[in-house]
């Protein structure tokens, strides 16, 4: 969710924030890599069940990206299109 916030913010491009990651971190995808491979909507259905819990834990808030990507469809490499798009 903070990879999705900075991309909202404006902090950096999806791909950037992915790179960053991989090469920063040395992990194998990045965040939005990994959220298209997982599902927006299984993403989205964690997210809201932790929000349920904690309702006041500002790491749990809704994304409006994410909420629009899911409400569209998008889910990712399921569908063909998350944040990025797949053939």
């Amino acid at each position: 969710m903070e990879a999705i916030r900075l991309h909202e913010r404006g902090h950096g491009s999806k791909e950037d924030i992915d790179i960053a990651m991989k090469l920063g971190a040395g992990y194998p995808m990045g965040p939005f890599e990994l959220l298209d491979y997982v599902g927006l909507d299984t993403a989205k259905f964690i997210i809201d069940g932790w929000s349920a819990m904690d309702p006041g834990n500002p790491l749990f808030a809704q994304s409006e990206l994410l909420n629009k990507l899911v409400a569209e469809g998008k889910y990712g490499k399921k569908t063909g299109e998350g944040f990025y798009k797949y053939k």
